[in-house]
């Protein structure tokens, strides 16, 4: 017995006091190491908290964004159409209804219930293809539209009468491909498709737009010089309406303060995408950083916080989202736009495929990857979605004459099938070669 207990202090040694030694070191290394719970006669490792099996809030958002259902499915029109681009309004009061403007191909814009999706009109007052919709953020009632013709329109979707409450008219040679409308309201930009050497971004003064009905406004002004090709995209700053971003087909996107006197003062930065520019955004903390994609599936990240730095601006820059993002079988085909989710402080891409599969895709420093693929909704390309951060859900549209309202593990109530076929459709998406004649010409 005193030789056999000799023995089994000799093994204590010689297994155990290695094994001790190897936790206080591990626990001295790692400040936030799992809680080690040692039994005898054998020991057994358990992680009861730590890091490692907590789930930050990044995690959780990208779950639930990879767990959107189908809620809601719009009944289709009789006359189908593409959905080119999807807006909604912001409650007046908490608890009242919400809008959803739709901008179609057949140069129409329909409005549904936001939480139904039950179609209430239909306005047909546009002579040519339609750039957009936007609702104004001061008033839910109030929603602009741009067409190609040359105009911005203002309708009230509480009224069923065609007449828009306001048009703001552009110059005779404006053919308007992009716009929208700042934060507080007050101003309206339009961007022009380039005419012989030329082409604008458009200024005008907003305010009091139901106070002059059916009244035609002048523009303020115009920048003719930061562009040289067709401007595809314009997006005013969230929370600062002085700040306004703009992209084209010469693959430069500009951030301009149009507080400032002249267009050259104005100017604040010119990043180069190198490639023409299909949709662009805000993103980051206090959105002081901005992104593009581009026509051939590209995209950029630039942060605006260091322009005054040493440090490059430059977070990402993917030539081809589609051979970056691995979608396993379903394949990556497009990009649609990109979303900043407030919340996680994450910025998000929406892709596709063109049987209608929609990816979202997360984006960080280190590159881009794919958080979850919606299916079973579109059965065509998907054009545009509407990201709405109070529910946490998602609106779609697509070449397919779909409006569905994605939320999380929502059931689908409605009882109307997919179609089974892309519909047919006379719009096709202009797209010039970018020139890089125009380089960067500031940091």
């Amino acid at each position: 017995d005193v030789i056999a207990g000799f023995l089994f202090a000799i093994l204590i040694l010689v297994v155990f006091h290695p094994v001790v030694d190897l936790i206080d070191n591990f626990n001295l290394t790692y400040k936030y190491a799992p809680l080690i719970i040692i039994t005898h006669p054998g020991f057994y490792l358990l992680q009861v908290s730590g890091e490692a099996g907590e789930m930050t809030a990044v995690d959780k958002v990208e779950e639930q964004l990879a767990g959107l259902r189908i809620a809601r499915r719009c009944v289709p029109s009789e006359e189908p159409s593409y959905l080119l681009d999807i807006h909604t309004s912001t409650a007046a009061q908490p608890g009242s209804s919400r809008f959803v403007a739709v901008s179609c191909s057949n140069e129409s814009i329909k409005v549904y219930d936001r939480e139904t999706l039950r179609f209430l009109r239909e306005y047909r007052g546009h002579a040519g293809v339609l750039s957009g919709v936007r609702f104004a953020h001061t008033c839910d009632s109030v929603v602009f539209s741009a067409c190609s013709q040359g105009t911005v329109k203002c309708w009230d979707v509480r009224s069923a009468t065609q007449k828009p409450v306001q048009v703001f008219s552009g110059y005779p040679s404006n053919v308007f491909i992009s716009f929208d409308v700042s934060c507080s309201d007050l101003i309206v930009c339009a961007g022009t498709e380039k005419v012989e050497k030329d082409t604008f971004l458009v200024f005008w003064d907003a305010r009091g737009i139901t106070d002059c009905a059916s009244a035609t406004k002048e523009p303020l002004g115009v920048y003719s010089e930061s562009h040289n090709d067709d401007i595809t995209k314009i997006c005013f700053h969230p929370v600062e309406p002085n700040l306004v971003v703009s992209g084209s087909t010469d693959g430069l996107v500009n951030v301009f303060d149009i507080n400032k006197d002249n267009e050259d003062d104005a100017l604040i930065s010119t990043c180069n995408s190198d490639s023409s520019v299909s949709s662009l955004g805000w993103a980051g903390e206090d959105y002081k950083q901005v992104y593009c994609m581009t026509h051939d599936e590209g995209f950029c990240w630039w942060d605006m916080a260091q322009l005054d730095t040493e440090e490059p601006i430059t977070l990402l820059h993917v030539l081809d989202v589609r051979q970056s993002v691995c979608a396993e079988n379903h394949g990556l085909h497009y990009l649609v736009g990109g979303l900043y989710h407030e919340k996680a402080g994450k910025l998000f891409l929406v892709g596709g495929t063109s049987t209608g599969d929609i990816h979202l895709i997360s984006c960080s420093t280190d590159g881009l990857s794919l958080v979850g693929t919606l299916c079973g909704g579109h059965s065509a390309t998907v054009r545009s979605f509407c990201w709405s951060p109070t529910d946490e859900s998602l609106l779609t549209g697509g070449e397919d004459a779909q409006l569905l309202l994605w939320k999380p593990g929502a059931v689908e109530r409605s009882l109307t099938k997919k179609a089974s076929l892309k519909i047919s459709s006379s719009v096709q998406k202009r797209v010039r070669v970018h020139s890089t004649s125009l380089k960067s010409r500031k940091k």
